[in-house]
């Protein structure tokens, strides 16, 4: 197995078998997060139709194709806040297998996606740092639930994003962005070592196509709604 899969997880935040809670990891006697609201509801400018907005966090590591996954899918121009890596960001952030970056999201990226039945995405992309975790909180909040992205060369950086989500309260779907020198794995090996609960949707996509990424938006959103009470009329 690639050296990527090998070495224990309980060394992790959170990564003690057993302890995660639902939307993540861990065995089927967790009890999950508390029930969602349900999705917002708001009339469309036009005032002809209604439209339901859902906040979704794009969210994984430093580096593993957050930016390039809302650049994708989003229908409006995205809002990145992207600045050139310095020489000091190397002292902090692991450049390990993406030696080729230069650029790095210091706020949010924010796109906007519509998909049929007027189900409008808003799509908040997250610093993967830890030192950005303030921000991160602050971006969370209203959201529905989160995909995170991760990188079979080093799948082990996505502990710490999946326990923050899991923290949060949030259910989540994970995508395994796939780059050129990635080592590839079966999904059953990369969900063990994961280790997702059963009913987390786990799939492989390109963030570069929009095909494929709006796949995995579609997977999440499916899950976070067929979780979320419904409102009755």
């Amino acid at each position: 197995m690639d050296s990527a899969l090998s070495g224990p997880r309980d060394d992790e935040p959170g990564g003690e078998s057993g302890t995660r809670t639902a939307g993540g990891t861990g065995t089927d006697t967790c009890t999950g997060p508390a029930p969602l609201p349900p999705p917002e509801a708001v009339a469309h400018l036009d005032g002809e139709r209604t439209q339901t907005l859902v906040k979704l966090l794009v969210a994984g590591p430093f580096g593993v194709g957050k930016t390039t996954f809302i650049r994708s899918l989003s229908e409006t121009e995205p809002l990145h806040t992207e600045e050139v890596m310095t020489s000091g960001s190397a002292a902090v952030d692991d450049l390990s297998g993406i030696r080729e970056k230069s650029m790095t999201t210091v706020a949010i990226d924010f796109g906007r996606l519509t998909l049929p039945g007027d189900l409008v995405l808003y799509m908040f992309g997250t610093p993967g740092q830890r030192r950005f975790s303030p921000l991160w909180q602050d971006i969370s909040r209203g959201a529905l639930g989160a995909l995170v992205l991760a990188d079979t060369r080093r799948l082990s950086d996505s502990f710490e994003v999946m326990d923050m989500i899991e923290d949060a309260g949030l259910r989540y779907a994970v995508a395994v962005n796939s780059f050129p020198d990635s080592p590839s794995h079966h999904t059953t090996t990369l969900r063990d070592h994961l280790d997702l609960l059963p009913d987390t949707p786990l799939v492989l996509c390109d963030a570069r196509d929009r095909d494929q990424a709006t796949d995995a938006l579609i997977g999440l959103v499916g899950h976070v709604l067929a979780l979320t009470p419904q409102e009755t009329p």
